[in-house]
């Protein structure tokens, strides 16, 4: 059974956990799982396409993240240099019209790869029927603190009062203004772990066991057909 056009999420952010378990399951290192999960988000968007969700925002890489072993840190800079390459040079892009932001604190990446995501960024940025939001040094609440900063940069240089301070100007300030409507995540762990905490304020949650290089378009869809069932009320 599939979900209909006015059942479906226009906004789904997915927390892709279950790599490293996935790997270790299989006998092999625990980083080579992050290779695994880099395939399946190319399957992703096909799925995206296919059921019209406008605005996809994956928690790719966390600002906890910088604590891993150098060894698997390497690997995934390696895995991201390569997944950047072929979505670069994926003809879906221009072909779904998808614009692709890369969200976070990209300066405490190399500079390689940080010339290497705004130049994504550049080469989509006028395309507009879908969104792919990558979260890369991502986290939830360092994101609000930077908004913050932002909103008291503009109030010093006089472009706006603190009166006009609400959820709106504040929300402009963010990486990303627009609010899920569901977030998926996988692995077994029932939390957000400090994933779009402003804009998840009234997102529908959907917890799955399996781990990210498991998840098929099975899965996806039963997530889509249980989110049809929800009945948002936004706090009323």
């Amino acid at each position: 059974m599939k979900p209909t056009d006015n059942q479906v999420p226009r906004h789904i952010g997915i927390i892709m956990d279950g790599n490293r378990r996935f790997a270790r399951r299989l006998m092999m290192k625990p980083w080579k799982g992050h290779e695994w999960g880099a395939r399946k988000i190319e399957n992703l968007l096909e799925w995206c396409k296919e059921f019209d969700i406008r605005e996809l925002t994956l928690y790719t890489f966390s600002l906890q993240n910088f604590s891993r072993p150098k060894q698997e840190y390497d690997y995934i800079m390696e895995q991201f240099n390569e997944s950047y390459e072929r979505l670069k040079n994926d003809d879906r892009l221009h072909k779904y019209k998808i614009r692709v932001n890369v969200i976070g604190r990209l300066w405490m990446f190399p500079k390689e790869f940080q010339d290497k995501a705004y130049e994504i960024m550049e080469k989509t940025k006028r395309h507009n029927k879908y969104v792919l939001n990558l979260a890369i040094a991502y986290g939830g609440r360092e994101e609000v603190v930077d908004a913050a900063k932002k909103v008291a940069e503009q109030i010093k240089n006089g472009k706006i009062d603190i009166e006009q301070i609400n959820e709106e100007t504040f929300s402009k300030c963010l990486y990303i203004p627009d609010e899920p409507d569901l977030i998926i995540r996988t692995g077994g762990e029932q939390r957000l772990s400090n994933f779009l905490s402003f804009q998840s304020a009234y997102t529908e949650l959907i917890f799955l066991k399996k781990m990210w290089p498991e998840f098929e378009k099975e899965d996806f869809v039963k997530c889509l057909n249980e989110f049809s069932k929800r009945k948002r009320r936004f706090g009323r």
